[in-house]
């Protein structure tokens, strides 16, 4: 029989399914450890929103905590965590070196999400118009993020280039990196045919900076070229959080309407015929693009929208040439033969790539190490090293925050 576990997940924000990818993460790694029967505890410093996960509504506990707090360490040293989950590595920087000097043999995994440093260092390439070699890129964020997954038990990793990635340029052992993409859910209504489906669509959370990029790109280098093609198409933009700069993108007369927060993103997405995703830099997998294969929605995307997603099978094409990516959106969307292979694509890259029986076997295969903590650590000397002494300088510089705190001098 098996015996639950106490599970502590530390949310950067509280979970958000209907806004991002890394909201619906949260929510399946929530779940999974419900299906599991353990008992499940969720903390955030953030502050709530309006369209976060009724988690009153689940089997778990929830709570708010604070940053520079000793409260969080009287916290967990009452929960006695056996696994305690980070969410991003801004999180693990806070708060792990108090997990470990009041729990120190609860099993810490970092959830990526994706490499930040990797997405900063594409935006900043695609700015300057250069190429980016990772072999020689040093940044601030770069480092703090590789000692965060070097210090963590295990990081989960949503793609396996990053896995690659991590192991191959920075000489991160493999055997602390777990690939977990997010699964593909489940619908429960039939997928329209390609008569019946109209449109093109661009669905993403406008706080993620690839996303903005993405549409203003579409505007004005891609969708310009469709339309002279297909005069009478229409591109629908939808997308939480998005603000009057992206509203005022809408023309009427180019059939260009940006419409903001979807209600069900599964549902808009599935009356589109072909989702439009240019990315020109980013990191992780795409969600708006595992949507689009769930719901039968044909995809055009770029090198980095499919990377981690694909070793060649795609639900359409991908294209990172603006004029090529246009020829291709144009004959995906008339074409009903190649429409229905590429439909046929996703649906088996679902099955072979995003299976929800294969996240929750990775999960369980990684709380096993349990039964011999220990002997995992000890066989990464680096991460020891970075455990003692990077643990450390986070340890004062909470304790000096806290103090300046307490005395009235401010800080956060």
């Amino acid at each position: 029989m098996q015996t639950s576990k106490q599970i502590l997940i530390i949310g950067k924000v509280w979970p958000e399914p209907t806004s991002s990818a890394a909201g619906t993460r949260m929510v399946q790694l929530i779940h999974h450890f419900i299906e599991k029967g353990d008992k499940l505890t969720f903390a955030s410093s953030a502050n709530e929103s309006a369209h976060q996960e009724d988690l009153s509504k689940l089997d778990i506990s929830f709570t708010s905590i604070q940053l520079n707090d000793h409260s969080f360490n009287e916290f967990i040293k009452e929960l006695n965590p056996q696994v305690v989950i980070f969410d991003r590595f801004m999180t693990e920087e806070q708060f792990a070196w108090r997990v470990m000097e009041e729990c120190p043999s609860a099993l810490r995994i970092l959830n990526t999400e994706d490499l930040h440093f990797l997405r900063e260092a594409r935006h900043t390439a695609l700015k300057r118009n250069q190429s980016l070699n990772l072999d020689v890129l040093r940044t601030e964020l770069q480092l703090r993020e590789l000692a965060s997954i070097y210090r963590s038990d295990f990081s989960l990793m949503v793609s396996d280039f990053e896995v690659n990635l991590l192991h191959s340029a920075y000489g991160i052992p493999k055997e602390k990196l777990v690939h977990l993409p997010i699964y593909a859910q489940e619908v429960y209504f039939d997928q329209l045919p390609f008569e019946e489906r109209a449109d093109f669509i661009f669905i993403g959370n406008f706080r993620h900076e690839p996303n903005w990029d993405a549409v203003r790109y579409l505007k004005s280098a891609i969708w310009p070229l469709i339309r002279k093609k297909l005069p009478k198409a229409k591109l629908t933009i939808y997308g939480a959080y998005c603000g009057e700069k992206v509203h005022q993108l809408t023309n009427e007369r180019e059939g260009f309407l940006v419409r903001g927060r979807a209600d069900d993103a599964l549902d808009v997405v599935s009356k589109s015929r072909v989702s439009l995703a240019p990315l020109r830099f980013g990191a992780g997998i795409k969600g708006k693009l595992l949507e689009s294969m769930i719901v039968g929605t044909p995809s055009v995307t770029s090198q980095i929208g499919s990377e981690g997603m694909t070793d060649g099978l795609w639900n359409g094409f991908i294209e990172d040439d603006s004029k090529v990516f246009a020829e291709k959106a144009v004959e995906l969307y008339t074409n009903k033969a190649i429409w229905t292979s590429a439909q046929k694509n996703g649906f088996e890259l679902m099955e072979q790539r995003f299976s929800k029986s294969a996240f929750d076997e990775v999960l369980k295969e990684t709380l096993d190490v349990l039964s011999d903590l220990e002997t995992h650590r000890n066989k990464s000397l680096v991460s020891l090293i970075l455990q003692r002494e990077s643990h450390q300088a986070s340890r004062y510089m909470s304790i000096w925050i806290e103090e300046k705190k307490r005395n009235g001098r401010g800080g956060s």
